[in-house]
């Protein structure tokens, strides 16, 4: 039976809260697993994940699962931050002792992938991502003319899905960007974090994605040209992040709990 402890604060001034899924038989080699939702940084929670934190923490993770601040309310890089603050505020709680740093993994979905990679490469933490996007600055200087939207269908009168995605995308990167300014574009890029303590990690993507493959392949060689191992995981369909993060959990935790042992 997992025990969960609901809305504990990590971090008062903003109000942000985390659930804590406890496995069965906790002890101090316990391994930790922080789990970021997704949702575009302008929708989600903590509570939208629940089945998969209880099947992480039924496989033997203490399970973390932060809330994190919302666009438009407020904008880039502020997610970004409270994932670091978040990750400092773990490592000084109750919750972990000294040393655990080596025993904390990762898995990210969608936009929660994206601030997981940051935290990777601060880290050193175990890494997987569901379809985390990766590119914002190149992505809109090839697509000036997209319109943002986040019904696309509805509100432009789209029918391709190709440019029902390209619209939404646009829509939920500007709204955390906040700005269309390329200098804000390229910071939010994953290839402009700071990845000297990367280890291992696995990154998931179906072969029809909200964006093209191709920003997936350019980061995994950004990666290897600076020295990292980067293991990806191409799926059939078209599906994204949650859409098929569940069938793919087992893969999740074998790798990561082998990860960590390592």
């Amino acid at each position: 039976m997992v025990v969960t402890r609901k809305n504990v604060l990590y971090d008062p001034q903003k109000g942000l809260k985390t659930d804590i899924y406890y496995p069965n038989d906790t002890s101090s080699q316990t391994k930790i697993l922080i789990f970021w939702h997704g949702g575009g940084w302008f929708r989600g929670s903590k509570d939208s994940v629940r089945d998969v934190a209880i099947d992480l923490a039924n496989a033997g993770f203490m399970t973390f699962v932060p809330d994190y601040s919302l666009a438009p309310a407020s904008h880039f890089p502020a997610a970004h931050d409270d994932a670091v603050h978040f990750v400092q505020w773990l490592l000084e709680s109750e919750y972990t002792d000294e040393g655990d740093q080596q025993h904390i993994a990762q898995i990210g979905s969608s936009v929660g992938g994206t601030m997981a990679l940051k935290l990777a490469g601060l880290y050193g933490f175990p890494t997987i991502t569901w379809s985390a996007p990766l590119d914002y600055s190149s992505w809109m200087a090839k697509h000036p003319d997209v319109t943002p939207s986040f019904h696309a269908k509805e509100e432009l009168g789209l029918t391709k899905p190709q440019a029902i995605n390209d619209a939404f995308y646009k829509y939920f990167a500007l709204t955390y960007a906040g700005t269309q300014d390329p200098a804000v574009l390229e910071k939010m890029d994953a290839a402009s974090y700071d990845y000297d303590a990367l280890g291992k990690l696995l990154m998931f993507n179906s072969v029809a994605e909200l964006t093209s493959l191709d920003s997936v392949y350019e980061f995994s060689e950004f990666l290897a040209g600076a020295g990292h191992q980067v293991n990806l995981a191409i799926l059939p369909g078209h599906g994204h992040a949650m859409d098929y993060g569940r069938d793919y959990l087992k893969e999740s935790i074998i790798y990561l709990s082998r990860a960590i042992d390592l």
